[in-house]
This record gives structure tokens, sequence and C-alpha cells, in this order.
């Protein structure tokens, strides 16, 4: 059930409440996370900054969600770039070298070379993903819902008797 009140969460944001700024943040930030094999030190730091700042977290739970369910696919780009970043340029091989003889650096593994492209592939992308997201909040907000709302596969979903259940089931507070 806790996926039901992430995606929940994710399409009350959509519609209203936080700016859009606020959820294309929470967005990207998990977007960055669900790429990343997560037991590392810096997804785990950034998983902790989705709690502290002021962004959406439904949004970036679902962004985890979403990446980590397709990042696994794009595992051969990354491990192609994580490569060519880790072995194929010499001028880095010192700082390679001094970074994993430092006592916490390990635990970023960044040795890994899927670590290190996927980390690479976020950093590089998150500023079009927030921005793409920050529209896409916006259009929604003015044009699409409307529309949506009017579907009748909406109209059936929210008339099942699962929904109103789940309805119920939130509106007491689980």
């Amino acid at each position: 059930m806790i996926w039901l009140n992430i995606v929940s969460g994710f399409i009350k944001a959509m519609r209203a409440g936080q700016t859009p700024n606020q959820i294309a943040a929470g967005f990207g930030l998990g977007y960055i996370i669900g790429l990343m094999p997560f037991m590392t030190l810096q997804g785990i730091f950034l998983f902790i900054l989705l709690f502290f700042f002021n962004i959406n977290l439904a949004a970036g739970s679902f962004a985890i969600i979403i990446c980590s369910l397709f990042a696994y696919l794009l595992d051969p780009v990354f491990h192609h770039l994580g490569y060519l970043v880790l072995a194929e340029i010499p001028a880095l091989q010192g700082t390679w070298e001094w970074l994993y003889n430092l006592p916490v650096a390990p635990l970023t593994r960044f040795n890994n070379t899927v670590v290190m492209g996927s980390f690479l592939v976020g950093i590089i992308t998150v500023i079009p993903v927030y921005f793409g997201m920050k529209k896409f909040v916006v259009v929604y907000r003015t044009r699409l819902e409307d529309r949506i709302q009017k579907w009748k596969v909406v109209k059936f979903i929210q008339g099942s008797k699962l929904y109103q259940l789940y309805e119920k089931y939130r509106d007491i507070g689980g």
C-alpha cells in the first residue's frame, strides 16, 4: 500500500499545493538517487537531503521508484562512461588513487564503473530533468488536469470499490 500512497501524493502535488519548483526539485533529486546503486555514501547522503529541504517528498519518491526500475537498462551505458572516466583518462589516475586511499571515499564506490557512470549521468542531466518537470507541472495544472478528469478510465477507477476503500483509508489517516 505504500506505493499507492507515493503515487497518490505525487498526483496531489501535481494538482496543487506545492510550487512547481518544489515538485521539480524533489523529482530531480529522486532522479539522481534512482539512477545510482543506492548503497553508496552519496546515495544515502542525497536520500537524507530529500528529507531536509523544502521539496516535494512524494515527487522524489516517485522519481526514485521510476528511475530505479529503468536504470538497470542503462547499466551498459553507465559502465562504458564510468570505465572511460576511471581508466581511459590518464590525467585522472592519480586523483582516483588518492581518493580511494582516503578513509571514507571507498564507501562512495566510485571505483565501480556503473556507480561512477550513473552518478555522472545523473549530475549532467539533472538540470534538464528539473526544468522539464517544472514545465510539465505547469502544463499539467493549466491544460491537462481537466482533460484527464474527463477520461472514462479515470471515472471508472474513481467509481471502483477499491478506490473508494483507498479514499476511506486515506481519510482516516492510515
